[in-house]
């Protein structure tokens, strides 16, 4: 029992404060912080629990955050922010002496890459200052992995292939609209495509493999071979491994308006020169810099805004082939989400419900002293078993088939 800290207040903290503030058994006090207090006191007034803090921080000045944590005393923080401040949050946590969480690794602004590198180098820092960090811990990567180690756990000797499938069958009735933040979702896709192969990591180009995947109560959805993050970590933790890959579905139209956004240098990371006219309405011109990729991210529909008209559903698993007592056997665990029981609970949609909610169960897990051990780990490194119980209780029942037709 103690005071969690949760750094961020779009789409995926709204949903874990919601489940935070359900879970009271385990925390005492909790404070919500942004760089825009207004968003936090709008959660808190959603919530409605006004015993609630919040706070205003810019997640990417250390002495910001440090000077928060030492105000608040939190035992573990909570950084649902942008994957760019995984490294100043971390940082301020050892300052702080404060134990960590997030739900993506770290990216570079300047760059479109994520690795796990950049954070498996506080391995020592926060081994030697006793705190537990926490990485990767929403829904893939997240519970992708924490299935992944149930599967090994309970079901297979040796693990040789991991497809991890994701699909989402909804409809939000936009025309283009991004499930969580534009700006890292459109760098994540556009990414070229990397899977794991006999020890070798296989690079493709942009959403160049692909085919057609069925999915519970969806049916078949053309699915996209991308690289994703946990891949990283699940190949390491398990070395039986021969394959691993990961897949999304994507629509056609989805797709097409991609493909303009790249097309038309919408896409790009890099500043731009750009004349508008000078703040001061004296007409004249002012050479000022954006970055097309931010631009476009402010003009379309922001992701909190979806749940109210979104349909249908999510369908997140792995598909598992391996050998269990000299047989070979297949494991298929999955979990399929609702958009509009999401918004019923959190007023979020499915996306955000299927990452907000992992990431309170993974501090609900450290507060009760079952994910807790020194260093920075991935998910997968604690026992999934508490977590995989606590999944059924909080909103994300997964199911099982055994033996069947992996498609993959």
């Amino acid at each position: 029992m103690g005071k969690v800290l949760i750094i961020g207040a779009g789409g995926v903290a709204t949903v874990a404060a919601f489940k935070v503030a359900k879970n009271r058994d385990v925390f005492t006090d909790i404070m919500i912080a942004s760089r825009t207090k207004e968003k936090c006191d709008a959660i808190v007034k959603a919530i409605g629990d006004e015993s609630i803090k919040t706070a205003k921080v810019d997640a990417d000045n250390i002495d910001e955050l440090t000077a928060l944590f030492d105000s608040f005393r939190p035992d573990i923080v909570m950084n649902l922010a942008l994957p760019y401040q995984d490294l100043t949050i971390m940082e301020a946590c050892l300052k702080s002496h404060v134990n960590y969480l997030d739900t993506a690794n770290y990216e570079p602004r300047d760059e479109a890459h994520f690795e796990y590198s950049w954070q498996w180098a506080y391995k020592k820092r926060f081994e030697d200052a006793g705190l537990t960090a926490i990485l990767g811990c929403g829904f893939d990567p997240g519970v992708s992995g924490i299935y992944t180690a149930y599967a090994a756990k309970h079901h297979f000797d040796e693990i040789h292939y991991l497809d991890i499938v994701d699909c989402n069958a909804g409809n939000h009735h936009k025309a283009f609209a991004t499930n969580f933040n534009p700006e890292i979702n459109i760098r994540e896709i556009t990414q070229k495509g990397l899977y794991y192969k006999d020890g070798n990591w296989i690079e493709t180009e942009p959403l160049s493999v692909h085919q057609p995947i069925t999915y519970p109560n969806i049916g078949p959805r053309e699915s996209y071979l991308m690289h994703h993050e946990e891949l990283e970590s699940l190949v390491k933790n398990f070395p039986t491994i021969k394959q691993a890959r990961f897949w999304m579905t994507f629509g056609q139209q989805y797709l097409t308006y991609l493909d303009v956004i790249q097309n038309i240098g919408m896409s790009r990371i890099d500043e731009i020169v750009y004349e508008a006219p000078a703040a001061d309405n004296s007409g004249r011109m002012e050479k000022v810099k954006i970055v097309p990729l931010q631009f476009l991210k402010a003009v379309l529909p922001n992701p909190q805004d979806l749940g109210a008209n979104y349909e249908g559903e999510t369908s997140i698993g792995c598909r598992i082939r391996g050998v269990k007592d000299g047989k070979e056997r297949t494991y298929y665990v999955y979990n399929n989400c609702s958009h509009q029981e999401a918004y019923k609970e959190t007023g979020m949609q499915g996306v955000s419900y299927t990452t907000g909610v992992p990431a309170m169960l993974g501090a609900r897990m450290f507060m009760l002293g079952l994910w807790r051990k020194p260093g920075v780990w991935n998910v997968e490194d604690f026992d999934p078993d508490p977590f995989m119980a606590e999944l059924n209780k909080q909103g994300l029942p997964w199911h099982e088939v055994f033996d069947g037709d992996l498609e993959l």
